[in-house]
C-alpha cells in the first residue's frame, strides 16, 4: 500500500510541473514570438490532462476490494497507464508530423529565448523524470517517458540554441526533433504491449509455466498438476491459481502441500493465490 500511495505522489508531482510549464510555455512563446515553443506549449497541455486523470486513477487504485471489484482496484492504474501511451503516442506522431516539413522548409527560431526555456525545461522536467524512473508502477513507468521525452526535447533544444546563436543551422531543429519522437515511439510501444499483456492476464515475464509446474509435481505428496495459471494483478502484484492431486488422508498433509507449493513460488511476489487440492483415491 505505502508503494501505491508513493506512486501516486510521485504522479501529482510530475502533473504539477507539466501543467505549470505548459502555462509557462503559453506566455513565453507569445513574448519571444515562437510558434514552436507554443506548439509545444499545446503538447504539454495535453500531457498534462492524461497525467491528471492518471494521477487520479493511481490514487484510486489504492482502494480495497469490495463487492464490485473483489482484487481490489489496482489495474486502475494500468488504465492510466493505457491512456497515456495511447496520448504518448498521438504526442510523437503529432510532432513528427511537424517536423518533417521543417526538413524542407527549416525556419528561424529565436535561439536566446530558446536558450533559457530550455534551460528551466531540462532541470523541472528532469527532476520529475528522476522521481518517476525510481517508481515501481506500469503507469510510472509510462509516465516517466512523458517527463523523458521532454528532457530530451528541451536538451534538444538546447544544443539547437547554443549552435544557433553562433550559426544559423535550423534544420537540426527538425533533425533531433524526428530522432527524439522516434526513440519515445519505440519505447512507448514497448511499454503499451507490457500494458496489454497485463490487461490480458498474460504470464509474467521471466515466469517459466512449465519449470514452476514441474517444481510443484516434485513436492512430495503431489500427484499431477492441472489449471495452473500465473498472471499478474498490475505489473506489482501476481496471483497463481491450481489444482493438485495430492496423495494423503489428513488435513496436515494439506496445509503441508499448500506450504510447499508457496515456497516454490515464493520469488514470484505472489499476493494471491488459490490452490485446490484432490485427494487420489488409494
Amino acid at each position: 500500500m505505502e508503494k501505491s500511495h508513493a506512486s501516486a505522489k510521485n504522479i501529482k508531482l510530475a502533473f504539477g510541473i507539466n501543467l505549470l510549464f505548459s502555462l509557462l510555455e503559453f506566455i513565453g512563446g507569445f513574448l519571444i514570438n515562437s510558434v514552436a515553443i507554443m506548439s509545444d506549449a499545446v503538447h504539454d497541455l495535453g500531457d498534462s490532462l492524461s497525467l491528471g486523470l492518471s494521477w487520479f486513477l493511481q490514487k484510486f487504485s489504492n482502494k480495497k476490494g469490495d463487492q464490485q471489484f473483489s482484487f481490489g482496484y489496482k489495474r486502475f492504474s494500468l488504465l492510466g497507464a493505457l491512456i497515456n501511451s495511447l496520448v504518448l503516442i498521438g504526442g510523437s506522431v503529432f510532432i513528427i508530423s511537424k517536423a518533417v516539413p521543417l526538413l524542407f522548409n527549416p525556419v528561424h527560431s529565436n535561439a536566446q529565448g530558446m536558450f533559457w526555456f530550455a534551460i528551466v525545461g531540462v532541470l523541472l522536467n528532469g527532476f520529475a523524470a528522476f522521481r518517476l524512473h525510481k517508481g515501481n508502477s506500469i503507469n510510472e513507468g509510462v509516465i516517466s517517458w512523458h517527463m523523458i521525452e521532454d528532457v530530451l526535447g528541451w536538451a534538444a533544444v538546447l544544443m539547437v540554441s547554443i549552435v544557433l546563436l553562433f550559426k544559423d543551422i535550423h534544420i537540426l531543429d527538425p533533425i533531433l526533433s524526428l530522432a527524439i519522437a522516434l526513440f519515445i515511439l519505440i519505447n512507448v510501444v514497448r511499454n503499451l504491449i507490457k500494458t496489454m499483456k497485463i490487461l490480458l492476464e498474460g504470464v509474467p515475464n521471466g515466469v517459466n509455466i512449465k519449470e514452476i509446474q514441474s517444481k510443484i509435481e516434485r513436492i512430495q505428496g503431489v500427484v499431477s498438476v492441472s489449471s495452473l495459471h500465473i498472471w499478474s494483478i498490475d505489473g506489482e502484484e501476481t496471483a497463481l491459481n491450481a489444482h493438485l492431486c495430492v496423495t494423503g488422508n489428513r488435513l496436515s498433509d494439506c496445509e503441508v502441500i499448500k506450504k510447499s507449493v508457496r515456497d516454490v513460488t515464493s520469488d514470484l511476489n505472489i499476493t494471491h493465490s488459490t490452490i485446490e487440492l484432490e485427494w487420489k483415491n488409494q
